[in-house]
């Protein structure tokens, strides 16, 4: 198993799609990656040798904000909306979507299981 930024990466998959298991890299990410360090994209990950491994790790420390760092960054964003008040602080807050979709049907899955409400139905 290869490590990469605390993250234990697929052995058998090839670079860019072990790459995006590591939360922050997606597939363009992963392949800009592979391409800034001259890894061939159809080579599999047990292929790598430690040098490299240890090129693609350094290179993602030094260039993207991953895994705990990005994690934290966005519940950071999220609580300094909540602390401002704003429209979608108060959406964070009161744990409904928050990029304007409907909510009068849909949105069960932000608002949770349907509760019933007594003496709706005649």
């Amino acid at each position: 198993m290869a490590r990469i930024a605390g993250v234990n990466i697929p052995t058998h998959k090839r670079v860019p799609i072990a790459l995006t298991y590591i939360t922050g890299i997606g597939p363009s990410s992963a392949r800009d990656i592979c391409d800034a360090l001259n890894v061939d994209q159809s080579r599999r990950v047990n292929e790598l040798s430690d040098t490299e491994v240890m090129a693609i790790r350094e290179h993602i420390d030094a260039n993207f904000t991953v895994e705990g760092d990005l994690r934290r960054e966005t519940q950071m964003n999220v609580k300094r909306l909540m602390d401002l008040g704003c429209y979608r602080g108060l959406r964070h807050r009161r744990n409904l979507p928050v990029h304007g979709q409907r909510t009068h049907t849909n949105a069960r899955t932000r608002k949770g299981p349907a509760k019933a409400i007594a003496g709706k139905k005649k």
